[in-house]
């Protein structure tokens, strides 16, 4: 059972949090109905997104074998069968769709059902294509927002999905560029777009994300501001932790950490404590 827990990667759901986020910008996670909703959709992203790890794993036994670390996982050393693993992702989905539909609103099920597509293709195809891997990992950043967004039925800025998508780029670009650098000369061996990508091109598309996410960012909390009709200046302030956030992260990559970006925000308490000091200056905005 161990075992199955560890190739159900529990690490990983610190990801769906972003399910929160447009109910919390919206003001509503203060209304049962609402939270309830949402922790709903969480549970459900938990499920679906567990399921397909284990599909992950199925299809990458071979080069995890390979991988100085991945040929630890539970199915690449043989103590998940292959049978256990197919059962368990195609079990998961299922009932992370029957959580889902718990909310009495179908656009959270297609949501859903959208973003764990997307993560089963991109396991099968789009992840030996070079930018599309990226562009599939960061849209089920995207997805995550948009299922909280519909399941409690507030809209999203596009200013918000800008956030999201910048955000998400930087993050996925940085995991490919500290893989890179961690791996060296047989990184293609063990990702076979690491041989198309160079530590130039990885740093243009980490500028580009970073950039275009703090600018968002900063247009999104200003016109939210204006929206609230709010005359204190937390919206603003909360630029602020955002902003040192990025750096602050940005700086873990530049000293070769990042390819793994759950174990970092595990384990670099400047950027816990970055996270927290937003979550109480936005929240502040939002509920004052």
């Amino acid at each position: 059972m161990n075992q199955i827990l560890r190739t159900a990667r529990p690490k990983q759901w610190l990801k769906n949090i972003l399910v929160f986020a447009a109910p919390g910008a919206a003001g509503v996670l203060d209304q049962p109905s609402a939270l309830g909703k949402t922790l709903l959709v969480f549970v459900a992203f938990c499920l679906g997104a567990s399921g397909t790890y284990f599909w992950n794993d199925v299809l990458d036994v071979e080069a995890d074998r390979a991988h100085p670390t991945k040929s630890k996982r539970p199915v690449a050393s043989g103590e998940v069968g292959l049978t256990t693993a197919k059962i368990m992702g195609t079990l998961l989905p299922l009932l992370a769709l029957g959580v889902a539909a718990l909310t009495a609103r179908w656009q959270p099920v297609a949501v859903l059902g959208g973003y764990m597509v997307v993560t089963l293709s991109y396991s099968a195809i789009w992840k030996h294509v070079a930018v599309l891997d990226m562009v599939a990992i960061a849209s089920g950043f995207v997805l995550r927002a948009a299922a909280g967004a519909v399941a409690v039925d507030v809209p999203m800025s596009s200013w918000f999905v800008l956030v999201t998508t910048f955000g998400s780029l930087f993050i996925v670009a940085g995991k490919r560029y500290a893989e890179a650098r961690e791996l060296g000369d047989d990184a293609h061996q063990i990702r076979s777009t690491l041989v198309e990508y160079t530590d130039g091109y990885l740093r243009f598309v980490l500028a580009v994300s970073c950039g275009g996410a703090l600018v968002s960012y900063a247009v999104w909390a200003f016109e939210t501001k204006e929206l609230a009709g709010s005359h204190l200046p937390y919206y603003e302030l909360s630029i602020v932790p955002m902003l040192t956030a990025f750096l602050r992260y940005a700086l873990v990559l530049d000293q070769g950490h990042g390819a793994a970006p759950e174990e970092v925000f595990g384990r670099d308490r400047v950027l816990q404590v970055l996270g927290l000091v937003w979550v109480i200056v936005f929240g502040m905005a939002v509920y004052i």
